[in-house]
């Protein structure tokens, strides 16, 4: 028996029946992780609302979406070490209520407070970032682990992409600061599942050498070519998800309703990407899938810059690739980590590298705009980060099949 399977056989039931744990946990895990997203995503759709009330530029105010990105990086040994504290389960907790805290602070006052909450979400997101693939590492059979981890990138996306419809229209009635508050429907539904699946199966604390791992894991070739794949992978997304209903409204004519809808088809497709990942993978090599998913990441700034007409079209293919890069990138790391210890490591180094990466993404588009006065900087910057995405990917799944191989 592994040690993963004793730990949940000496866990005290409670009283919902055994072969009802599994979907309990699946269940509570992913409405829990619909909220890693959307509480910054939202902050597209009213950027100009924002930008109007705060008398503030375009840089300033994508570090309301970058924020959160910039401590998923620098604050991955923090998440590590709360994980150690409270345990795994109680940790997805922390998670909840500190998006809830972060969200009422950030729409309670100025500019400056706006950034404290923001801070506070960042904090909490990054917590749930790391914990989210351990608990499937730990939990889930093996043989499942690429489909739980499309089933959470695809719960991602979903609150990502409800966000970013409904977010504008809310405005018109609540104001921007009413809209974002009204997000935190789907954290308090989150918070009362986990709350559900923590009585049937009480929280451990679990006492581990993660920080150790994640001061040693850096030396590890593959952890670097993951790394700077994720890279690509969340520089490309976080820039195209604050600035793509901008660019809309300016190259189309779009109201922000319009352009929040428009741009809710990259976040709409990735769940196609995020569930189809996993099956690609099982007819084609690894590598082969990721080259695919590169290519058609970089159709979209290509597509855009050549054809904007077809926006829709090729939102749609570049949601089906960040989904299915970010799937990518996970189930490697689930694949070649030994154990829940090590995956957490893992997975918090290459959360670190690539967000610290990704938080410039924001504010370095928007400033490309204020430079140029136009979107073929913005879109040009995206072209190379996509293309980082595709190269290094490819690499880390050409390495990681050679360490499998006996």
């Amino acid at each position: 028996m592994t040690s993963a399977s004793r730990s949940a056989a000496e866990r005290p039931r409670g009283p919902l029946p055994e072969a009802a744990a599994p979907g309990l946990f699946l269940v509570a895990l992913l409405l829990a992780a619909v909220n890693l997203r959307g509480p910054f995503v939202a902050v597209a759709p009213v950027a100009g609302e924002i930008r109007a009330e705060f008398g503030i530029s375009a840089a300033e105010v994508g570090l309301l979406t970058s924020i959160p990105v910039l401590c998923f990086g620098l604050a991955a040994p923090l998440a590590l070490l709360v994980i150690r504290r409270v345990g795994a389960e109680l940790a997805v907790l922390v998670c909840l209520v500190g998006i809830i805290a972060g969200a009422a602070i950030r729409s309670a006052g100025p500019f400056w407070l706006a950034i404290a909450g923001t801070v506070v979400i960042g904090l909490a997101i990054t917590v749930g970032n790391v914990v989210v693939p351990v608990l499937i590492r730990r939990d889930v059979r093996p043989g499942r682990v690429g489909l739980a981890t499309g089933g959470y990138n695809s719960m991602l996306n979903i609150g990502a992409m409800v966000v970013s419809l409904g977010t504008a229209p809310l405005a018109a009635v609540l104001g921007w600061r009413g809209a974002l508050l009204a997000w935190l429907t789907l954290t308090v539904l989150g918070t009362a599942a986990w709350l559900v699946f923590l009585r049937r199966r009480p929280p451990t604390v679990r006492e581990d050498s993660a920080p150790a791992e994640h001061a040693v894991v850096w030396r590890r070739p593959l952890a670097w070519l993951l790394a700077l794949a994720f890279a690509g992978q969340a520089t490309s997304y976080y820039g195209i998800t604050a600035w793509l209903p901008s660019l809309l409204a300016d190259e189309r004519g779009f109201t922000a309703s319009e352009a929040g809808v428009s741009s809710s088809f990259f976040q709409m497709f990735a769940v196609l990407g995020a569930i189809g990942m996993p099956l690609l993978v099982m007819r084609i090599p690894a590598w082969a899938a990721i080259s695919l998913v590169g290519a058609l990441w970089c159709s979209l700034p290509i597509g855009l810059l050549l054809a904007p007409e077809l926006f829709l079209l090729f939102c749609a293919l570049g949601g089906v690739a960040q989904g299915a890069g970010f799937t990518a990138v996970f189930t490697v790391i689930a694949a070649t980590a030994g154990n829940a210890r090590q995956t957490a490591a893992l997975s918090a180094f290459v959360q670190g590298v690539g967000y610290v990466a990704a938080a410039l993404s924001p504010p370095a588009l928007g400033l490309a705009h204020d430079l140029t006065g136009g979107w073929t900087a913005p879109l040009l910057i995206v072209v190379g980060t996509t293309l980082c995405f595709g190269v290094f990917g490819v690499a880390a799944a050409l390495r990681g099949a050679h360490l499998r191989t006996p």
